[in-house]
C-alpha cells in the first residue's frame, strides 16, 4: 500500500474523479482518495509514475508520501502536512475581498437604495458608476481567481468541480452586468438617460463578488474545521521524544531517537520520555501510559516489565534495552492505524461518493435548464440568469464528500486518545451494528494468570502451616496452578522446607519426604489415595469446583493438611461490561475450553446469555460461523489461538494485553487490559454512524431543498425568490455545518452507560424471528449414485431463492436442505425431480 498526497481538489466531485481515473491504471486493486486529508491511498503493483500520471491527466497533481520524517512515524504524514496551511491564506483572500467589496456595496446598493452621499462625479454620471462597479467586482475576482482557475481547468479536463460552479456564477454575473454597461453607454451616448438609468438595474457586479467573497467564508471556516479534525492525529505524531539517552562504549550520550537501534541500552531519569519500547535490566519505576492507553493512573514498573515509545517516566531511573525502534513502536502502530482510518472508506459513503460523480455536471444541466425554462416563460434574461446562478451557486458537492470522512477521523482519532484503535473505516461503522459479542474466557473475561482464592486447613493445621507444606511442593512444579501457590507464598513471606525424593505424577499430583515425614498434593483422587478425606472437606471442595475454582489437596503423613483453591479470576470490571453491553441489546457469550461445570460457573458470575464449553482451539472459528447465522457478531479474545476465530468474525477485537497474532488479527485492538472498553467501542462507532447519518440527511436534503428553492420552482406556489448572493452564504455555510457536527463526537462520552441504551427484548424478539423463520427439511432422494449427482442436486437445490443451504448425501441418499423462509415442498420436489432424480418423500 502507498500513500500519495493529492493537490488541486475542491470537492468530492474532485476525489470522485481521482480516484476514477487512478482505479483504470493497470496494476491497481484498490484506490481511496480522502477529501479530508487531500491522500490516496493505493494497493497493487502500478508504479507511481503511472499512478502519478493518471491524476495529472485528470487535472490534479500527486506527489508520494514518505514514511513521515517525525520518530516512529510510518503514518505518510508528517507534523508540517498536518499543519493548517490553508487557513490562512484563505484568510488573506478575505479580508482583502471584503475591503473592496465593502466599497462596491456602498456605491452599488447604498447609493441607490438608501440614498447614501457620492462623490458628484458620480451622481449624473450611470457610466462611470457602473465602470467603477466593473473595476472594484473585477479587483475582488482576481483576488478569488484560484477559483477560476480550478474551475475552468476542470471543464477543460472534462471534470467539473465546486470551483467549475462558483466560476460560471461569478462569470455569468459578471459578463452579463459588462454587457448592460456597453449597451449603458450606447444609450448615454445617443443621449437617451432614461434608457441608460435602466441598466442600472441589470448589472450584477455586487453579485459577481459577493458570491466569491461568501464562498470564500465558507471556504475558511471549512478549512479550519477540517484543521481540528486532525488534532488527534497531530497530537500523537508530537508525543514522539526526539532525542534518547543511550549508553555507547561505556558512555553516556544524548542522540536523536531514529538514530537508536535494536539492542542499544538507554536509559531514562525521572521526568523524560520513554524513546522506544524496550525492557527494564535495571531500576524501577512509574510510567505514565495515558499517551497510548488513555489511562491517567501511572503503572509501576520493575526489572523485566516492558515499557513503550512516548510514556513518561514520572518517578525513579531505568536502564532499558531497546526492542522496537522506529516504525515498529507501539506509537508508531497507533499512529499508523489512526491515519490508515482516515486513509479508508465506510461502506455507508458509497452513495454519496456515486452522487458527487455526477453531482456538478448535472448541476450545470440544471443551471441551464432553467435559465430555458424562464426565458420561455416571458421573463426576462436578467430575471432568467439570476435563478441559474443561484442554481449554480447554492449546489454544494463538498457536503456530501467531507459527510462519512470527517465523522471518520474525529471518531477514531477520539477512540485512539481513549486506548480503542480502529484500523479501518469500516471497523468504525461495522461496530456499532453489532447483534452479538462473543467473549473468550481467559485473558478477556478473566485476568489469565490463575492466582490463590481460597486457603482452607484442616483441623490442626494453621493456615501458614498448610500454605508452607504447598509451598514446599510446588516451588518445584512448573504447573501454572502451582505457580500461583508460589506467588501467594513468596508474597506472604512463607518458609521452603527442602523435600528429597521429589516427584511429579502428571495429571494426577506430587510427592516428596522430609526427615521420613511424606508429603503428598494434587486432585482430589490422588490425595484420597493417600489420607481419609472427610466429609466436611469433600463439600467445601465441590463447592470452590462449582464456583469454577480448582481445589488443590494437600496430605501430610498420612493426614489431610486442607485445601488451596486456585483459579483464573474474574477481572473486576467484567461484570459491568457485560451488563452494558445486554443493555445496548447484544447478546453476549462466553467462549471457553473449559468442562461444562467451571465454565457454568464463571458465566453465572459475570451473567452472560449464553455458554460455550469444551471448545477445542481449532473449534472456536466454527462456532463464531455458528453465531454468525443469527446475526452480526464481534469476537473478543487475546491469545494466538483466538486469531482464527477474530478473523472469522465480522468484528474481531484484540484485548491489547494480548499476543502480536491476535493484534494483527483483529479489526479493533483495545490497548488497555479491560473489558469496558468494548461496550465503550460500540458506543463510539454507533455515535460516529449517528453523525455520519446526520451529516448525509443535511448534505442531501439541503441539495433537495435548495436547488428547487434557487432554481425558482416555488415562485409562482409561495412567492419565494432567491438572490443569488444568498445561494452563496447558504452554500458556503453546508460544508460548514458538516464539519463542525462530526466536531462534536470530541465531546461524547463514550464511557457512560446510558448512551444508546436499547430494549433487551429488540434483540430476543429478532433473535426468535430470525430462528422461527430458518427452517429444515431432510429430502429421501432416490437415483443419486455418485459425487457428481450430489453435486448436482446441490447446485439445483441453492439455485433456489428459499434455500440457504442444502447438504446432499448420496450414502445416504438424503439432503438436508436449510430454508431461508418457508417453502412449499413441491417446489423443492420439482427440482430434483427435473434432474430425473426421485424424491420418496420430505420430512
Amino acid at each position: 500500500m502507498e500513500q500519495y498526497a493529492v493537490k488541486g481538489m475542491s470537492c468530492a466531485a474532485c476525489s470522485a474523479r481521482v480516484e476514477k481515473a487512478v482505479s483504470g491504471v493497470k496494476g491497481v486493486t484498490s484506490c481511496s482518495v480522502s477529501l479530508l486529508t487531500n491522500s490516496m491511498r493505493v494497493e497493487g503493483n502500478a508504479s507511481a509514475d503511472e499512478i502519478i500520471n493518471a491524476v495529472r491527466n485528470a487535472g490534479y497533481d500527486a506527489s508520494c508520501r514518505g514514511a513521515g520524517n517525525e520518530a516512529g512515524n510510518n503514518s505518510g504524514y508528517s507534523l508540517d502536512q498536518l499543519e493548517d496551511t490553508e487557513t490562512p491564506v484563505l484568510k488573506r483572500r478575505l479580508i482583502a475581498s471584503i475591503g473592496f467589496l465593502a466599497v462596491l456595496m456602498y456605491f452599488s446598493m447604498g447609493s441607490m437604495m438608501f440614498g447614501w452621499p457620492v462623490p458628484a462625479f458620480f451622481e449624473n454620471n450611470c457610466v462611470a458608476m457602473g465602470l467603477l462597479q466593473l473595476i472594484l467586482a473585477g479587483i475582488v475576482m482576481v483576488i478569488n481567481q484560484k477559483f477560476f482557475i480550478n474551475g475552468f481547468s476542470g471543464i477543460l479536463h472534462k471534470a467539473p468541480n465546486m470551483d467549475t460552479l462558483v466560476a460560471l456564477g461569478s462569470s455569468a454575473a459578471f459578463v452579463y452586468s459588462t454587457v448592460a454597461l456597453f449597451a449603458m453607454t450606447g444609450a448615454q451616448v445617443r443621449g437617451d438617460e432614461a434608457a441608460a438609468m435602466s441598466y442600472m438595474h441589470e448589472f450584477y457586479f455586487e453579485a459577481a463578488a459577493m458570491i466569491l467573497a461568501l464562498i470564500t467564508v465558507g471556504k475558511m471556516l471549512e478549512a479550519r474545521s477540517k484543521g481540528k479534525t486532525t488534532d488527534a492525529l497531530r497530537s500523537l505524531m508530537e508525543m514522539a521524544p526526539k532525542t534518547a539517552a543511550v549508553i555507547r562504549n561505556g558512555e553516556e550520550s544524548l542522540i536523536p531517537v531514529e538514530q537508536v537501534i535494536k539492542g542499544d541500552i538507554f536509559v531514562v531519569r525521572s521526568g523524560d520520555s520513554i524513546p522506544v519500547d524496550g525492557i527494564i535490566l535495571e531500576g524501577s519505576c512509574a510510567v505514565d501510559e495515558s499517551a497510548l492507553t488513555g489511562e491517567s493512573i501511572p503503572v509501576d514498573k520493575s526489572e523485566g516489565d516492558h515499557v513503550s515509545a512516548a510514556t513518561i517516566n514520572k518517578s525513579g531511573y531505568i536502564k532499558c534495552e531497546a526492542l522496537r525502534v522506529g516504525e515498529d513502536t507501539a506509537l508508531s502502530h497507533i499512529i499508523q492505524m489512526v491515519s490508515d482510518a482516515a486513509a479508508t472508506k465506510a461502506p455507508i459513503a458509497k452513495a454519496a461518493d456515486k452522487v458527487s460523480g455526477v453531482f456538478v455536471p448535472a448541476v450545470i444541466g440544471i443551471a441551464l435548464l432553467t435559465i430555458a425554462v424562464w426565458l420561455m416563460l416571458g421573463e426576462s434574461i436578467g430575471f432568467a440568469l439570476a435563478r441559474g446562478i443561484s442554481v449554480l451557486v447554492i449546489s454544494c458537492p463538498c457536503a456530501l464528500g467531507l459527510a462519512t470522512p470527517v465523522a471518520i477521523m474525529v471518531g477514531s482519532g477520539k477512540g485512539a486518545k481513549n486506548g480503542i484503535l480502529f484500523k479501518t473505516a469500516v471497523s468504525l461503522e461495522q461496530a456499532g451494528r453489532t447483534d452479538i459479542v462473543v467473549l473468550d474466557k481467559t485473558g478477556t473475561i478473566t485476568a489469565g494468570t490463575p492466582e490463590v482464592t481460597d486457603i482452607l486447613p484442616a483441623n490442626g493445621f494453621s493456615e501458614d502451616e498448610l500454605l508452607r507444606l504447598a509451598y514446599s511442593l510446588e516451588i518445584k512444579s512448573e504447573h501454572p496452578l502451582g505457580r500461583a501457590v508460589v506467588k501467594t507464598a513468596e508474597s506472604r513471606g512463607t518458609g521452603c522446607i527442602e523435600l528429597k525424593d521429589f516427584k511429579v505424577l502428571p495429571g494426577n499430583g506430587l510427592e516428596g519426604s522430609f526427615e521420613g515425614e511424606e508429603f503428598a498434593g494434587g486432585n482430589c483422587k490422588f490425595v484420597s489415595e493417600k489420607t481419609k478425606i472427610d466429609k466436611e472437606i469433600e463439600a467445601a471442595g465441590n463447592r470452590l469446583a462449582e464456583e469454577g475454582k480448582t481445589p488443590l489437596y494437600f496430605a501430610k503423613d498420612g493426614i489431610l493438611a486442607g485445601i488451596i483453591a486456585v483459579a483464573d479470576v474474574i477481572k473486576e470490571d467484567s461484570p459491568q461490561s457485560v451488563k452494558e453491553l445486554k443493555e445496548m441489546g447484544i447478546h453476549v457469550v462466553m467462549l471457553t475450553g473449559d468442562n461444562e461445570r467451571t465454565a457454568k460457573a464463571i458465566g453465572e458470575q459475570v451473567g452472560v446469555d449464553d455458554i460455550v464449553s469444551d471448545v477445542l482451539p481449532d473449534g472456536k472459528e466454527r462456532v463464531i460461523k455458528k453465531f454468525m447465522e443469527k446475526g452480526r457478531v464481534a469476537m473478543v479474545g487475546d491469545g494466538i489461538n483466538d486469531a482464527p476465530a477474530l478473523t472469522r468474525a465480522d468484528i474481531g477485537i484484540a484485548i491489547g494485553a494480548g499476543t502480536d497474532v491476535a493484534l494483527d488479527a483483529a479489526d479493533i485492538v483495545l490497548m488497555k487490559n479491560t473489558l469496558m472498553d468494548v461496550p465503550a467501542a460500540i458506543r463510539l462507532s454507533r455515535a460516529s454512524l449517528r453523525t455520519i447519518h446526520q451529516n448525509l440527511f443535511w448534505a442531501f436534503i439541503y441539495n433537495i431543498i435548495g436547488i428547487p428553492l434557487a432554481a425558482g420552482v416555488f415562485i409562482s406556489v409561495l412567492g419565494w425568490q432567491m438572490n443569488p448572493m444568498f445561494g452563496a452564504a447558504a452554500m458556503s455555510l453546508s460544508s460548514f455545518c458538516v464539519v463542525s457536527n462530526a466536531l462534536r463526537l470530541n465531546l461524547f462520552d463514550m464511557y457512560d452507560a446510558d448512551k444508546f441504551k436499547k430494549n433487551r427484548m429488540e434483540y430476543v424478539n429478532g433473535l426468535i424471528e430470525r430462528e422461527e423463520a430458518k427452517m429444515e427439511k431432510t429430502m429421501k432422494i432416490e437415483g443419486m449414485m455418485c459425487m457428481h449427482c450430489e453435486a448436482r442436486v446441490k447446485k439445483v437445490l441453492e439455485n433456489l431463492d428459499c434455500v440457504e443451504q442444502a447438504v446432499v448425501s448420496h450414502e445416504k441418499g438424503t439432503a438436508v436442505v436449510e430454508l431461508k423462509e418457508g417453502a412449499d415442498a413441491e417446489v423443492l420436489k420439482k427440482a430434483v425431480e427435473d434432474q430425473d432424480y426421485k424424491v420418496i418423500e420430505i420430512l
